[in-house]
């Protein structure tokens, strides 16, 4: 008689009969099968701990790279750019928008405070490399002339006060950037930093793209 396999049933289910020539050579192999799919279905934790092990380092080294490369977090402590980014926001940015283009005006950056570069900053960008800028009873004049800022300045006095409405005119080094917070009377930007007026692009971390906490919002 021929050889014969009934796959109606799964391999776990079934039992493997082989039928010789003569009824006599006929074998069950039953209580083989059953012994191997118990070793088989018996639960190992080594294997179960080694395979998770492996998904967590997975899962590390891609948060890591993503964070190292591609994302940074960051936090507005202060009012400074309100009312484009509230206080306490928490905010993402994107490290590679300034990898194959220049910071444009506007732009809202996450940059190493240079007086502290261990601390992180955030303001928008006002005057470009190789501009004249100067500030006068609050207006910003880009090379002689005054710049519209309506969409995001933000006084908290209804109008400019303070030592930071004035502004001596000054040039714009190559590869740096002066800027300064959307609330000016409250912002410590490029108007007061001690060590230097200018934010150099290797200092530039990224681009706010937008605030996820407490509530979540696109920066303009």
């Amino acid at each position: 008689m021929a050889n014969y396999y009934d796959n109606r049933h799964s391999d776990e289910d079934i039992e493997i009969i082989y039928w010789g020539e003569e009824e006599d050579n006929n074998t069950v192999n039953s209580e083989k099968v059953i012994r191997k799919r118990h070793k088989r279905d018996k639960f190992n934790w080594k294997k179960e701990i080694v395979n998770w092990a492996v998904i967590i380092a997975i899962a590390g080294a891609a948060a890591f790279l993503i964070n190292a490369c591609i994302l940074i977090n960051a936090t507005v402590p202060s009012g400074s750019m309100e009312k484009t980014i509230h206080k306490h926001s928490r905010m993402v940015g994107w490290r590679l928008s300034y990898v194959f283009s220049e910071p444009k005006r506007r732009d809202i950056i996450i940059f190493k405070y240079p007086d502290n570069p261990e601390e992180n900053y955030v303001k928008r960008v006002i005057g470009l490399p190789g501009e004249t800028l100067e500030i006068r009873d609050g207006i910003v004049y880009i090379d002689d002339s005054p710049i519209d800022e309506s969409s995001y300045v933000y006084f908290s006095k209804g109008v400019p006060s303070g030592k930071g409405v004035d502004f001596e005119k000054i040039t714009i080094p190559d590869g740096c950037y002066f800027v300064m917070g959307d609330n000016r009377n409250n912002s410590h930007d490029s108007r007061f930093w001690s060590s230097t007026h200018f934010v150099k692009k290797s200092e530039i971390l990224g681009r706010a793209i937008f605030s996820y906490y407490p509530s979540f919002y696109l920066f303009e």
